[in-house]
């Protein structure tokens, strides 16, 4: 297997080589992503928009959109929706969902100061190498006493989080050298009081944080197949490995998935997540 198209020159430094790797990992991955992983991710939106204070004429950004799960779904509530994301594609979908979707990083959003009432953030901040950069310029662009929302991955992991990990392990995986590395001058304790923290740091006040934890339920195929279609890191791992290898981890995965199986080729997997919330002063 190859390395992705764009990789990171000798020059760039951490940061610059976080975002080169994370813009690299998700190109081209929009239909892998809606038809694995985009489920899981959905889970949160709820509790993510009552966070957020998201109804009847709210104006809201969704920050790090995807394929627009947040952004709809915060559209069905009455909200007047905004949203962008690194990624073409996936503003591409968002906007095929019928959401005013933007190409623009996080650090460095084409809104003016106080634009929005919420903002909301569902799993994007892990995937950004200036977190504090960019949850100020989310405080930019809030009005004053405007909420902020986000969801991020716990230390803390539910087993069925770790399921394909594992299979690679097994497997004999070598993890590429290009994955995403955040650099550590840059990383936050991904617990509760850290994400609180972080959120503080910015300048968001009444900041807060706990766990979610949730039972996802999916298809054997449907949850192999992220990885096997490069999503997120274990998809990159998984699609850096020679076929040999591969075939080695898909046989781990199905003999792993059994402690998982809840019926025939449904998985029950555990779960568990960060929900921030704030509020601009």
């Amino acid at each position: 297997m190859t390395a992705p198209e764009h990789t990171t020159p000798p020059h760039a430094d951490a940061t610059e080589a976080f975002d080169a790797a994370e813009r690299a990992m998700w190109r081209g991955r929009t239909e892998a992503y809606a038809g694995s992983f985009a489920r899981l991710c959905a889970h949160p939106v709820p509790a993510l928009l009552d966070a957020a204070g998201v109804g009847e004429g709210t104006r809201v950004l969704d920050a790090g959109t995807g394929t627009g799960t947040a952004a709809v779904a915060a559209r069905a509530r009455g909200a007047r929706v905004s949203a962008v994301d690194a990624d073409a594609g996936m503003v591409a979908a968002a906007r095929a969902r019928g959401i005013d979707a933007r190409i623009a990083e996080l650090v460095e959003l084409p809104y003016p100061d106080g634009e929005f009432d919420a903002v909301v953030g569902n799993f994007v901040l892990n995937h950004v190498g200036r977190p504090r950069t960019a949850l100020a310029e989310l405080h930019r662009v809030l009005r004053p006493g405007g909420r902020i929302a986000v969801t991020t991955w716990s230390t803390r992991r539910g087993a069925g989080q770790d399921l394909l990990g594992r299979a690679c392990e097994a497997g004999g995986a070598v993890p590429p050298p290009y994955l995403p590395r955040l650099d550590p001058a840059q990383d936050w304790p991904r617990t509760p009081e850290g994400l609180a923290r972080l959120l503080g740091g910015a300048g968001f006040v009444a900041a807060e944080a706990d766990e979610l934890a949730w039972e996802h339920r999916a298809g054997v195929e449907e949850w192999w197949s992220g990885a096997a279609g490069g999503v997120a890191t274990i998809g990159l791992v998984v699609t850096a490995q020679d076929p040999g290898t591969v075939a080695r981890i898909r046989r781990e995965y199905d003999r792993l998935s059994a402690e998982h199986t809840v019926a025939e080729g449904r998985l029950a997997l555990p779960h568990i997540a960060l929900l921030g919330s704030g509020r601009r002063p």
